[in-house]
């Protein structure tokens, strides 16, 4: 985890596009007018930042850490210069926009709860998690679009609590090695899973189960918030919302092609197929 980039802004944003190319969903898409992927830049960047504390610094300076990223946006909001370097970039983008607040408090608070909470009863429990975690990500792309109303920020909410559960499925077994679990516990009881299944080599076939339950509730709230989504969304925030909508729908059929053998398999999306995701979710208007 770095805090300081040994390396320019133009060098910074091509790690940050080398990162979001390993995950689902696109980050900054070339067909973006350059305003808009440097203000997403920006914001990935510090999500980036806020994550790499809470997985990858010592576990013993993860809450300074933490607490060094609140201080910087007390001065960003404050309108006085930040410290760390994400910080100063996401700074302009922050008043350029006119963000808000709560979300980025939202995002740091998501990882303060990852280092006490390793596991979630409920799915119901997993949902709240995903309130901190993912849902402020789409707030904040809604506001840098303009397009923020209560109404989309709910079915936004769903889409992405759908993206995070997704990604937790993927990423079952290092989550379980760096000592978490995102599936719920009452789920993996009653499948009959010890937590020891996440160790193995193969996903057992009663885990693969509980990976397909959480995969099929997925689909459920990214289908559920799309149709609003994408139907109350026009121009760039559309084009942009439509990539991260394909990136899931992408990553649940790489799910289900692989049997849901995560614990053998990086189960990813082709790339190759996501731009015609991407132009059918942009087709699919009130449907």
């Amino acid at each position: 985890m770095i805090i300081e980039p040994p390396w320019s802004a133009e060098e910074h944003d091509r790690a940050l596009d080398r990162l979001a190319a390993r995950e689902n969903f696109p980050v900054a898409a070339r067909v973006l007018p350059a305003r808009h992927r440097a203000a997403l830049r920006a914001v990935y960047g510090f999500a980036r930042l806020v994550d790499d504390i809470g997985d990858e610094a010592p576990p013993e300076q993860r809450s300074k850490l933490l607490g060094l990223v609140d201080d910087d946006l007390d001065r960003v909001f404050a309108g006085r210069t930040p410290v760390l370097p994400q910080l100063r970039r996401l700074a302009g983008t922050v008043h350029a926009y006119r963000l808000p607040e709560d979300p980025f408090r939202d995002l740091v608070q998501a990882n303060r709860q990852d280092q006490t909470v390793h596991r979630y009863e409920t799915f119901a429990d997993l949902k709240g998690y995903c309130a901190l975690s993912a849902a402020p990500v789409g707030r904040i792309v809604l506001h840098l679009f303009g397009a923020y109303t209560p109404g989309l920020a709910a079915a936004s909410d769903d889409v992405c609590a759908a993206l995070q559960i997704i990604e937790h499925v993927q990423d079952a077994g290092q989550d379980y090695r760096a000592g978490r679990i995102y599936l719920p516990g009452e789920d993996l009881r009653r499948f009959g899973c010890a937590e020891e299944d996440l160790a193995r080599p193969v996903t057992p076939t009663r885990l693969r189960g509980v990976l397909a339950l959480q995969a099929g509730r997925a689909r459920e709230l990214l289908d559920g918030g799309a149709v609003p989504l994408m139907s109350g969304l026009t121009g760039w925030a559309r084009i942009a919302v439509a990539g991260y909508v394909a990136g899931g729908r992408g990553a649940l059929s790489a799910l289900e092609r692989g049997r849901y053998d995560v614990l053998a398999h990086a189960l990813r999306p082709r790339r190759a197929t996501l731009p015609a995701g991407w132009a059918r979710a942009l087709g699919r208007r009130g449907r």
